[in-house]
């Protein structure tokens, strides 16, 4: 049987809002974000994210996985690589004059070629913005799933004028990690009851993903056997014949109306502030300039 995220009512003012209200603000917010590399700007759409947190009636207890997995992905990943070699911001900084703090080369043994890694001004200021610019986008969407009542996915997508068969699917889709999750821990629970020491591997990459079977396979197989068995029950009900109807029924009010013409107000001064004023683009202040030597 297919799971959902942990949702719990809150009665929060984020709740009350109407779920496709919501993902196209959300959509309008990250079309904003993109177009601007300027960490002040960004520091701006960040608030955003962490305000919609506090409203949601959020607890770090429960979402501390989350924040730490997002923070992982966020700053080890996207800003050590942008830091290091600067990668993925070639366009916002390929015009800009480098101004080196440290630089170190090596060569590698037996052929002798040379390796160089410099850490400039404008990478990390590149990095520091994409930082920043990745964090308010994981943040945006990331509380949807504690805040969202998982019946009304299917209706939400639906709503939003998505075909019914997709906006099904995007349903399953939706709680196929958790209900993954919930396998696994089952699984896990399962094996150690019966002497298997997961905390004891030992060996290479090999021996240890080897030693990993009995865990893998139980929960590969039921994520297939869990699959066969929607689609039977989907067949049995003729899905697909004719368009289904919705258990669950949305309605638009005024305060959804608001919240979405503030995504299209934000997505419309985005526009005209990078396209007509040309603003936006990544900022290094004139004293971090003054550190290099």
């Amino acid at each position: 049987m297919l799971v959902a995220w942990k949702y719990r009512p809150r009665n929060s003012l984020i709740e009350s809002l109407d779920p496709r209200a919501r993902w196209i603000t959300s959509f309008l917010i990250l079309a904003s974000v993109t177009q601007f590399w300027d960490i002040r700007f960004l520091l701006f759409f960040l608030a955003i994210p962490v305000a919609q947190f506090f409203l949601s009636r959020l607890t770090w207890k429960e979402t501390r996985r989350a924040w730490l997995f997002v923070f992982l992905f966020v700053v080890v990943i996207t800003g050590v690589n942008a830091l290091i070699i600067g990668r993925g911001g070639a366009s916002a900084i390929k015009d800009l004059e480098p101004h080196v703090l440290w630089e170190k080369t090596w060569r590698v043994p037996l052929v002798g070629w040379p390796i160089t890694i410099d850490i400039t001004v404008e990478k990390i200021s590149f990095g520091l913005s994409q930082i920043v610019r990745m964090f308010s986008l994981a943040s945006l969407f990331f509380v949807i799933p504690w805040t969202m009542d998982p019946r009304k996915y299917g209706v939400t997508f639906r709503g939003m004028g998505i075909p019914y068969r997709i906006a099904f699917s995007m349903d399953l889709a939706f709680r196929l990690v958790p209900t993954l999750a919930r396998d696994f821990r089952v699984t896990v629970d399962s094996q150690q009851a019966r002497g298997y020491e997961l905390d004891r591997l030992e060996g290479g990459i090999i021996t240890q993903i080897r030693r990993l079977a009995p865990i893998l396979v139980p929960v590969v197989m039921n994520a297939i056997i869990g699959g066969e068995d929607i689609a039977n029950a989907m067949d049995l009900r003729s899905f697909g014949i004719t368009e289904r109807t919705w258990i669950h029924k949305l309605h638009y009010r005024r305060r959804d109306y608001t919240l979405m013409a503030f995504g299209l107000i934000l997505l419309i001064a985005s526009t005209v502030i990078t396209k007509v004023y040309g603003l936006g683009d990544l900022w290094i202040p004139q004293w971090f300039i003054a550190l290099a030597p």
